[in-house]
């Protein structure tokens, strides 16, 4: 085991508590992931077995990450490690183990997004509802809502006021039908039926906990109603529970985190030691300042004071423009100037935003002035279709009984096999209360001759590759002779015309095979398939993988504030500072805790800058094609001190004037607002007025 690097005193605090309940308060930028780290190799040094140590995070990627730190520290050739995953994989860990006690078959399915959609759109359909009224992704998302906070389909309904919610309530039980005829469950249906069982099945809940002796929460401020309960029963009877997080930091209410569960951890464990990270690695001082001056105004929060380590810097700049198309232009010139650095990357630059429709006009004048720039965001990799395809054969192989990916594939490339067959199989399947995998493999199945010998070729093929599969043989190997077996490569050729689109699709498939490959180099001896299709299905929902791809790209980084949590550029742009866009409008109606929730957005953002940040806002913006006038962001004043300022909003918007805002020397060129007066400061630090 290596020997650890200095850590600074309230990190070395944390990790010297080797009982009892823990929380680590850590400040943006203050080392949380070294002291998670390095507590788990200060238990194994004292004796605690690493098998017994379970850490818990929110991403693959963050669990990776995390799971390589503490190799490095314990040495790469200790007999065992400890397990470091997410919510999501421990669940299925979990209920592949005892998911036969909920009536759930062990080999359960587990839905994409894709196909939740889909059970979404049927349920829809049998209730005869119409998509232009309540569509498809919109029951989707009130469902994942209505699961995140332990609701059922009946309690649905029973709290539903409109129209509207009580449909979306009706489909959610049809929708719960579907799954469980099925065998499957989505994505919060892990985390739902791990605490079902717990509470239904005290003995299955002991043999969990006994498991691990010590559990280490990350990112605990993200946490929602359903995994605090998972984590208090795994906690409740060795109580050796270190939960690390950030309550300034939580911003995914809108998913069903709730910030109350870090704010009241010493309710829940009384005995609890709190250590706080304050001694920020990351931010100038000057950035810290206005960082820790916005955060104070939210009233519930455990009180703490981000410190840099770093001293001096420059003060962050308040920009106000005429337009919209003005801040782009403005901040894209700044961006030039700064670009003319030569230690200046363009990767070390971030223009971040609070909505997606804000992007438009920084993507006209970056590319105007040819400057290389990457939108993170869009298509996860395992929604392109290419991908689905071939693992819903893989999953066809590891499971013929998973109707979805037989329906999906069945006639994937084309073996004459149209949808009036596929669906007299299933209805042959519901009279026989049969499987579909079953009724194909039936030589009397009433058909066209072409089908008939499509349905022989799909079933010929998923037995040969499974016996194939059952020798044991090297994955890769088998993946990469299964795709050509398939004729994938022809069926691309065939379809899309474009050389360069052919080639993109192809690589998808390409890479769907490395994954498997990069899959069993990690787990050796015991990888299998069936663990490579769940690793997969409980990726990462916020696009992970894809968003590490293009933030590898040395170009202007365009993102949500959402998006660049846990990040950090040397130059930040924060755009839009307006009421109504940050913090957004629906808050601004939902009222304070709406309103706090943004300031913790706010400060995610200011706290991603580590030598320079600028804050923009428009004066005007356009709606509905005409100028509207824009209100400066609450938050502008109270990182700059002004809230004394008669105009300063506050929480009552509808009550305030016009208010004025603070502005820095660079706004000396713009036109002024007819009811602006604005308050020059000096290298953007405002006066009062």
């Amino acid at each position: 085991m290596s020997n650890p690097q200095p850590l600074n005193k309230p990190q070395q605090d944390a990790v010297n508590v080797l009982s009892g309940p823990l929380l680590v308060l850590a400040g943006a930028g203050t080392g949380k992931t070294r002291v998670v780290t390095y507590r788990i190799a200060n238990l194994i040094r004292h004796r605690t077995k690493p098998e017994q140590i379970l850490a818990v995070t929110f991403t693959k990627k963050a669990a990776k990450e995390m799971q390589q730190r503490v190799t490095k520290l314990i040495g790469s050739r200790a007999p065992k490690s400890p397990l470091v995953c997410t919510f999501h994989s421990l669940c299925v860990r979990i209920l592949r183990r005892h998911i036969e006690a909920l009536g759930f078959p062990r080999k359960f399915l587990i839905l994409d997004r894709g196909d939740q959609e889909s059970h979404a759109r049927t349920a829809l359909r049998e209730i005869r509802v119409a998509d232009n009224f309540l569509s498809p992704s919109d029951v989707q998302w009130m469902i994942s809502r209505w699961k995140s906070h332990g609701v059922s389909p009946r309690q649905a309904e029973l709290q539903s006021q409109s129209d509207k919610d009580q449909l979306a309530a009706v489909a959610y039980r049809r929708y719960t039908e579907l799954l469980k005829q099925a065998g499957a469950l989505d994505f919060d249906d892990l985390l739902l039926f791990t605490e079902r069982l717990f509470q239904e099945h005290p003995a299955k809940l002991t043999a969990e906990a006994r498991l691990w002796q010590h559990l280490l929460i990350d990112e605990y401020q993200d946490t929602n109603g359903v995994q605090y309960k998972i984590v208090r029963h795994l906690a409740q009877e060795h109580r050796n529970l270190c939960v690390v997080g950030d309550d300034d930091q939580s911003i995914y209410g809108w998913r069903g985190a709730q910030v109350q569960y870090i704010l009241n951890f010493r309710n829940d464990w009384p005995d609890a030691k709190i250590v706080r990270l304050e001694e920020n690695y990351r931010s100038t001082a000057e950035i810290l300042t206005v960082a820790n001056r916005l955060i104070a105004h939210n009233r519930q929060r455990h009180i703490k004071q981000l410190r840099a380590v770093r001293s001096g810097g420059a003060p962050p700049r308040i920009m106000q423009m005429a337009d919209e198309a003005k801040e782009a232009g403005d901040v894209v010139r700044q961006i030039r100037a700064i670009l003319q650095r030569p230690e200046v990357q363009p990767s070390d630059i971030a223009i971040l935003f609070r909505t997606n429709e804000q992007p438009r006009p920084f993507e006209t004048e970056l590319r105007k002035a040819s400057l290389p720039y990457v939108l993170v965001g869009g298509m996860s990799f395992f929604d392109r279709k290419e991908v689905k395809d071939l693992l819903a054969y893989f999953r066809m192989i590891d499971n013929p009984l998973d109707e979805l990916a037989a329906r999906r594939i069945i006639n994937i490339p084309p073996r004459g096999i149209g949808k009036s067959t596929v669906t007299r199989v299933a209805d042959a399947a519901l009279q026989q209360q049969s499987s579909f995998w079953d009724v194909l493999k039936q030589t009397h199945l009433e058909s066209t001759p072409a089908a008939k010998k499509g349905i022989q070729q799909f079933v010929s093929l998923i037995e040969k590759s499974r016996a194939e599969l059952a020798q044991r043989p090297n994955l890769v190997q088998w993946a990469t002779q299964f795709v050509a077996q398939l004729g994938y490569r022809a069926e691309i050729d065939r379809t899309y015309s474009e050389p360069e689109d052919r080639e993109a699709r192809w690589a998808s498939v390409e890479q769907v095979v490395s994954a498997l490959g990069q899959y069993a180099f990690e787990h050796g001896d015991k990888a299998n398939v069936a663990d490579f299709l769940d690793e997969i299905s409980v990726g990462d929902q916020d696009f992970e993988n894809e968003k590490e791809k293009q933030l590898a790209r040395n170009a202007i980084i365009l993102m949500t504030l959402h998006s660049a949590k846990g990040l950090e550029f040397p130059y930040v742009f924060m755009v839009g500072m307006e009421d109504g866009i940050l913090p957004h409008h629906r808050s601004i109606e939902s009222g304070s805790d709406s309103i706090d929730e943004e300031r913790r957005l706010c400060y995610v953002g200011v706290t991603r800058a580590q030598e320079q940040l600028s804050l923009s806002m428009a004066l005007t913006r356009m709606k509905w094609g005409k100028p509207r006038d824009s209100r400066p962001s609450r938050f502008l004043y109270e990182l700059t001190d002004q809230t004394s300022n008669p105009n300063y909003v506050g929480m009552q918007p509808s009550e305030s004037p016009q208010p004025q805002i603070p502005a820095s020397d660079n706004t000396k060129t713009q036109k002024q607002h007819p009811k602006s007066k604005m308050a020059r400061g000096t290298r953007g630090t405002a006066k009062k007025q």
